[in-house]
């Protein structure tokens, strides 16, 4: 009896080579793919960490700011018509990051405003106060329209900026403040005049 199917003859060694040359291919295939899963989970972090970095790089330089008539303060007028009293600004530090607010000026027809006051540092959601020095030309009539104040701020990246926002006057307590001592003033001028 002859058998001439028994034996496959791809899976006998050839010189003992082939089952060798399997395992160094198996080892290969296991050693590259656990290379790229290794190299997917480095990049993975390393893309995550950028991500992380850049946003918290945004969130630092953020500003977002809130400003508005806290209070007025006594003042006294010369001859000229000029009113200049105390203020105060409320400024509320509306962005994500602690900000620092340096300074605070600004200007309508007849109406200007400098801070005078110290830095105030603002955390998010924080109220700061900002001494100012008002002067106002008397007489005025308060239009609608907001005094832009420019504001000085330091951002939690330790950058210097320069943000404008609007603060309304009138109806304010400045624009209160100043409107009877502002007519008696007028009065004066015009006799003077």
């Amino acid at each position: 009896m002859i058998d001439l199917g028994g034996h496959d003859h791809r899976s006998m060694p050839s010189g003992g080579s082939a089952p060798d040359s399997v395992m160094t291919r198996r080892k290969m295939n296991v050693r590259l793919i656990a290379a790229s899963v290794v190299g997917m989970v480095l990049g993975g972090v390393a893309v995550g960490q950028l991500r992380d970095s850049r946003e918290e790089r945004e969130q630092n330089s953020s500003i977002s700011l809130v400003a508005f008539v806290a209070s007025g303060g006594s003042g006294g007028g010369d001859a000229r018509g000029v009113y200049q009293m105390a203020g105060q600004l409320a400024v509320i530090n509306a962005g994500p990051a602690p900000i620092t607010v340096r300074a605070a000026t600004g200007e309508l027809p007849g109406v200007r405003v400098r801070g005078v006051g110290q830095s105030r540092l603002l955390r998010p959601d924080g109220t700061g106060w900002i001494e100012v020095e008002v002067r106002i030309d008397c007489p005025i009539r308060f239009g609608s329209e907001p005094l832009s104040v420019g504001f000085a701020v330091e951002t939690a990246d330790e950058r210097a900026r320069k943000v404008s926002r609007p603060v309304a006057v009138l109806g304010s307590a400045w624009h209160r403040d100043v409107e009877r001592p502002c007519a008696h003033l007028a009065d004066l001028v015009k006799r003077n005049g």
